[in-house]
């Protein structure tokens, strides 16, 4: 049982919403020169069992669908293969699912009750597509795209920066923004050597509809939009200068959309791009996170 539950929760993927909360604790810590951990425990409970949820029915559901029999998995892509190795407790990773998913609603209530019923606005679509992500929004090109990014920044990040502070500020939908932009590109592009699998099950993502070379256009898109976001918001003075600091990742930025660019098509070769990109969706938010600690620090 145990290794199923590690398996289905995906552990090494979770890193992901250690950045984002971690974002998210600097920023509020850095607008009111304080935190509460009780509240930084919750939220960061919450998330982590959002994530796992998700994961557990994208499982779940991709075995049932007969789809993890005909992936190639990466380190970054085509799930765990569990259920492939336990194909008989398929049953217990979807209790996996629900009962996090069930941990999700009942402290997310309980915050809510503290805060405000405003979060519903965040915590009713949460709630909604940990569950429709695998089995109805993969079959949008336009909504799977998005629905990825949406779930850790404008639900996951945004819903903690608003317990946090208090208080829903340009910052706020600027860092939500960037993480929403970093992790949409991360799901695109990990989608890449699963084209011909997804296909099979009735799976419509951009790198199926358009090709994976068209598709590359678009996570260069993201990737500079979050850079050009990131100034404007510093320009006008939403966020402290010190959080130009995330520009050090320019420099795989770079490397990984030339990359992209090049290998869209020769998956082998993509493989080490997908782990960089990895690499850069944990490095910008934590060096957004560290360019406010460096404020709150010298303006205090």
């Amino acid at each position: 049982m145990l290794k199923l539950l590690v398996g289905v929760a995906r552990p090494n993927f979770l890193t992901l919403t250690l950045a984002c909360m971690a974002l998210a604790a600097a920023w509020g810590w850095y607008a009111s020169g304080a935190l509460n951990w009780l509240s930084v425990l919750l939220v960061l409970l919450v998330a982590l069992a959002a994530h796992i949820s998700v994961n557990a029915f994208n499982e779940y559901f991709d075995f049932r669908s007969g789809l993890d029999y005909l992936t190639e998995r990466t380190p970054f892509s085509g799930g765990s293969g569990t259920l492939l190795k336990y194909p008989d407790q398929a049953g217990q990773a979807l209790v996996v699912a629900l009962v996090t998913l069930f941990l999700v609603v009942a402290l997310g209530l309980w915050i809510t009750l503290q805060q405000g019923w405003e979060l519903l606005w965040i915590g009713v679509p949460g709630v909604l597509m940990i569950y429709a992500y695998t089995q109805y929004i993969n079959r949008s090109p336009f909504f799977c795209l998005l629905a990825p990014g949406v779930g850790f920044g404008m639900l996951m990040t945004l819903g903690a920066l608003w317990v946090f502070t208090d208080q829903l500020s340009a910052a706020a939908w600027v860092l939500a923004m960037i993480v929403s932009l970093l992790v949409s590109n991360l799901l695109l592009l990990n989608q890449f050597p699963d084209v011909e699998a997804d296909k099979q099950v009735g799976r419509r993502h951009y790198p199926i509809v358009l090709g994976r070379k068209a598709s590359a256009w678009i996570f260069i898109g993201f990737l500079v939009v979050s850079y050009l976001v990131l100034l404007v918001a510093v320009w006008q003075a939403w966020l402290p200068p010190e959080t130009l600091l995330s520009l050090v990742t320019l420099i795989p930025a770079v490397i990984l959309m030339r990359g992209v660019v090049a290998k869209a098509n020769k998956l082998q070769e993509l493989v080490p791009f997908m782990g960089l990109n990895v690499a850069l969706c944990h490095l910008y938010p934590l060096t957004l996170a560290a360019g406010l600690v460096w404020a709150g620090v010298y303006s205090s």
